[in-house]
């Protein structure tokens, strides 16, 4: 009886952690034009960085090794974002939009959100002219 108790336990531990949905996105904190899961969680806006303003969002299921997955890399182009670099591990990538850049770096649970903070500056100037 202990023992089936056990492996129930185990499976519902095993089981805790569902994949993402991919299905309701909404803009990132840090670039409102950039897709974010809805499911993810920002507990803090990190602009510490001098040279990136980067947002890490919690999102458990996440898996590094699988890379960014193929619904969230569509509904980041259905935004009008394209790819510019294909990392080797699929765990990353850089984002074009017009003059905009975003890194998106994908780890296991949670992934972070990046956009150089001198183009972010120029584009601005060149908006209030």
């Amino acid at each position: 009886m202990l023992m089936i108790f056990c492996i129930i336990g185990i499976m519902l531990v095993g089981c805790g952690t569902k994949e993402p949905a991919w299905d309701s996105f909404e803009g990132a904190l840090n670039e409102k034009s950039f897709p974010v899961p809805k499911e993810a969680n920002s507990p803090d806006r990190t602009t510490t960085n001098v040279a990136m303003d980067y947002v890490r969002y919690s999102l458990p299921g996440l898996k590094e090794k699988n890379g960014i997955p193929e619904p969230y890399l569509d509904e980041i182009k259905a935004w009008g974002w394209q790819e510019q670099q294909k990392e080797e591990s699929g765990a990353s990538g850089v984002f074009q939009k017009d003059a905009l850049i975003v890194h998106l770096t994908l780890h296991d649970d949670y992934f972070i959100v990046m956009v150089p903070k001198e183009k972010k500056a120029s584009i601005k100037g060149l908006e209030s002219k």
